[in-house]
């Protein structure tokens, strides 16, 4: 069983975009089979979503070290 101690938090910030952020703010469509996808190059997490509707990419983008 998995726990909220044992993810991380990159992890359930996804989790809060998969299940707040999926009905598109350009076209109204909810994407309830939908998830966010992840890509990291170790510094910046940017999260990113298209609907499946009208082809809508949303983004959210996070550093990961402060300078």
């Amino acid at each position: 069983m998995t726990t909220e101690h044992s993810r991380s938090a990159l992890e359930r910030l996804r989790e809060y975009y998969d299940h707040e952020e999926l009905i598109c703010p350009e076209c109204g469509y909810e994407d309830a089979d939908g998830s966010w996808q992840s890509e990291t190059d170790g510094d910046v997490v940017e999260y990113h979503h298209e609907c499946p509707q009208c082809g809508a990419v949303r983004s959210h983008t996070l550093n990961v070290h402060e300078d």
